[in-house]
């Protein structure tokens, strides 16, 4: 339900495939990318702008537009960006194909309702451009989705459909991304997943339990010419029952909201379900949809009750399946409720916020929650047999790959399927080569040549660093593809004067973490 002194969001992009071709081509025409809006303004303004302060780059962009000097980009960033009006003649100037009133007819702008008798043009929707690199190299589309707070003037009503934010892209920057035939994004809100995965799968079933998120995602998809989506309506996976996939990714609702009557439910955000309750439902679901050798990529949050560990939960949830996950991020329960109710669009001293922080903070007391934590789950559906990998750990990525770590990810699979169930000795037989974007850092104290500390680095997927010692730094050194691991591993046990087995007992088990990691490559 709607909260009190909220407005209700009603407007949604229109389907019509005539309007939608004006519109693309008036945005390319337009030059309306990432590159040209952050040229608009500085750097310090767009810092500003993604703080949710736009007083920076409307003072930057105000003294062009007073001239009559704003460029048809300009004028649409100021219009969906800042969420700013417009005249009637500036839009028809920008979009001179579709001009304003096709843009009213989309349902993108209407008539500014405090002025009637003026021909301002005001936002309806969110339009912006949104670049990426992923395994196909480098794209860029245009999204539209919901007002923000900032345009809106007030916090976001339950029914938002949110565009691209940071759980989006961390999401996409996971996927893998070899070709499939059958790929299903569960909970697509304005469908920046789908539109991702159909790079790389022949279908894609969309869906959402939010009409008007569907309504989004296809506009969104229509309007950067994607085909091969399919958008249902539903909730969880009823509408795919029976149905089996390739690759399933999903961004679900899984805040963990107070399931009170005075403390607001989005939809984009809240599953409906008590706790991580819909974490451990999408999980269920996965098992029961994903082929055979099939992959889920997915974000979550899972309670730490009590002193008991949260991952170990989630191990509970994955029993049948391949399952690696990933721990981001870990926040105690203020913290986590202040970042929920702000993200609303809510803030401290709204005479709301201390009371829904109460709500918060009672329910995970009254259920014993001391922690949450957020992060990334890779599940696998076993080609046959039992599962081989179960991987539940924390980690800080650090990772600079600018075409995300789904590439990565999918390199850390295959490493795995390689040497499982490899006995040791074959594993000495493999020839490896030290991954590129590894590095060496050393430490030592003043004066003396041996060194105290030997740590590699990753500067791509997840950015790890370990500690080694000598003889595991020198052979992942000497890993050029040309020796084997068991020749490497000798020949470092005759020059420290160790016993070669033992060595050998020593390294191969690490050798094994670092081809799962990404240190060394399978040459």
């Amino acid at each position: 339900m709607p909260q009190p002194g909220r407005a209700r969001i009603e407007s949604v992009p229109r389907i019509d495939t005539d309007l939608i071709a004006l519109l693309r081509t008036d945005l390319a025409a337009a030059d309306f990318t990432v590159d040209t809006v952050r040229g608009l303004w500085s750097d310090s303004a767009g810092g500003a702008l993604s703080r949710l302060h736009r007083v920076p780059a409307q003072r930057e962009l105000a003294a062009a537009r007073a001239a009559g000097e704003l460029t048809p980009a300009g004028t649409l960033a100021w219009l969906f960006v800042l969420g700013l009006p417009v005249s009637g003649a500036e839009l028809d100037a920008a979009l001179p194909e579709l001009a304003a009133d096709g843009a009213a007819a989309l349902g993108l702008v209407e008539l500014e309702a405090s002025a009637p008798d003026s021909d301002l043009i005001t936002p309806l929707v969110d339009l912006r451009p949104y670049g990426f690199t992923d395994a196909r190299g480098q794209a860029e589309w245009w999204l539209a989705s919901d007002l923000g707070e900032l345009a809106l003037g007030h916090a976001l009503g339950p029914e938002h459909v949110l565009g691209v934010g940071g759980a989006s892209t961390t999401l996409s920057s996971l996927i893998i991304g070899s070709d499939v035939e059958l790929a299903l994004d569960l909970g697509t809100g304005c469908g920046i997943q789908a539109m991702h995965v159909s790079r790389f799968a022949r279908r894609v079933i969309a869906t959402d339990i939010s009409a008007r998120a569907l309504e989004y995602a296809e506009f969104n998809a229509r309007l950067n010419g994607i085909e091969g989506i399919e958008f249902r309506l539903g909730s969880l996976f009823e509408p795919v029952a029976g149905e089996r996939f390739d690759r399933i990714v999903s961004n679900p609702p899984f805040v963990i909201t107070p399931r009170v009557a005075d403390v607001p439910e989005y939809e984009y955000r809240d599953g409906g379900f008590t706790g991580d309750e819909l974490v451990q439902r999408v999980i269920a679901g996965v098992r029961e949809h994903l082929a055979p050798g099939g992959v889920a990529q997915l974000l979550g949050n899972w309670e730490y009750l009590a002193g008991a560990e949260g991952l170990d939960r989630v191990r509970s949830w994955t029993e049948g399946l391949d399952a690696w996950v990933v721990e981001r991020e870990l926040q105690d329960a203020p913290r986590y409720a202040e970042t929920w109710i702000r993200d609303g669009g809510t803030r401290p001293g709204d005479p709301e916020f201390d009371v829904w922080y109460d709500r918060w903070l009672e329910d995970f007391s009254a259920r014993g929650v001391e922690y949450v934590g957020f992060g990334y789950l890779t599940l696998r559906a076993p080609l046959d047999g039992e599962p081989t990998l179960t991987r539940f750990e924390q980690v800080e990525s650090s990772g600079t790959n600018p075409a995300g770590i789904g590439a990565h990810v999918e390199r850390a699979l295959a490493a795995h399927d390689a040497v499982q169930g490899m006995t040791d000795a074959a594993l000495a037989e493999l020839r490896l080569k030290v991954a590129s974007d590894v590095t060496e850092e050393r430490h030592s104290w003043p004066g003396d040549e041996a060194p105290i500390v030997i740590s590699l680095r990753q500067g791509a997927g997840f950015g790890r660093a370990v500690q080694v010692d000598p003889a595991l730094s020198g052979l992942v050194g000497a890993c050029d593809g040309e020796l084997t691991v068991g020749q490497i591993s000798d020949a470092i046990a005759a020059l420290f004067e160790v016993d070669a087995a033992e060595l050998r007992a020593d390294l191969l088990p690490r050798v094994r973490e670092l081809l799962f990691t990404g240190f060394v490559d399978l040459a």
